[in-house]
């Protein structure tokens, strides 16, 4: 048996998240699918991590284990072949019997889009479409708050990276950018692992103060209670973009 990392990317929009469910809607169960279409065989593929319904990837990283003796490159055109247009196989490689998708995994780096003002149809299915001005240095202030190594209990939506994970609420935030360029607001956040929910209370708490209703000061304290409340607000799935896994 061979270990074969695989790089994907999709439009969350018609799934229920990554994770496989019942009713087979998810990103893991089309891949698993077509994974068995292939192989002739059912193969369980391991993430470096969940997403929710509605969330996007550019940079999904995924291993499995399978029999196959004709190279990367045939694997990963027979993958992609009657593959759902929405999801596209970027790379497939043999990987150390010792590598695991989650596991290995160094960092990731998550983007979220804003679209100020009213977005077309092409823009508003990957952004969050906030009518109202936002004070990007507000938001910038309390990012400034929220990098580093701090107990994220207050910006979770559970108490571990996944369902069922231990309570362990620390992560280390290296990144949380906020940049403009025209109506066009992206936040990007970087950590060596995100808790449930993290990314969209991250985003949520950062457009409240740029609306004018959190103060840095207050974004230190809610981080400082450890504790999460209704102050603490989810941003919508589809403005967000898992773009990337590290490994090293």
């Amino acid at each position: 048996m061979k270990r074969w990392k695989c790089v994907c990317a999709y439009d969350g929009s018609g799934f229920s998240g990554w994770q496989s469910q019942p009713s087979g809607d998810s990103v893991q169960d089309c891949i698993e699918a077509r994974l068995a279409a292939v192989l002739g065989i059912r193969a369980r593929i391991h993430s470096s991590g969940r997403t929710d319904a509605g969330v996007h990837a550019a940079g999904q990283v995924f291993h499995f284990d399978a029999d196959w003796t004709h190279g990367p490159g045939k694997l990963a055109a027979a993958l992609r072949h009657r593959l759902s247009r929405a999801i596209q196989i970027i790379s497939v490689r043999e990987a150390s019997p010792d590598f695991h998708a989650r596991f290995s995994a160094k960092a990731k780096v998550y983007g979220y889009n804003i679209h100020l003002g009213d977005a077309d149809p092409f823009t508003r299915p990957y952004s969050w479409s906030i009518l109202k001005p936002l004070d990007l240095r507000a938001m910038r202030a309390a990012a400034k708050v929220l990098r580093g190594r701090h107990d994220f209990g207050a910006f979770s939506a559970l108490n571990g990276e996944e369902p069922g994970d231990a309570p362990d609420t620390v992560r280390d935030l290296r990144r949380l950018e906020v940049t403009a360029r025209g109506r066009n607001v992206r936040i990007v956040a970087e950590a060596d692992g995100f808790l449930y929910k993290m990314v969209r209370s991250l985003v949520g708490a950062l457009v409240a103060a740029g609306e004018g209703k959190l103060a840095a000061s207050e974004v230190r304290d809610l981080l400082a209670s450890k504790v999460r409340t209704a102050r603490v607000q989810t941003a919508p799935p589809q403005g967000l973009f898992l773009r990337r896994v590290r490994y090293r």
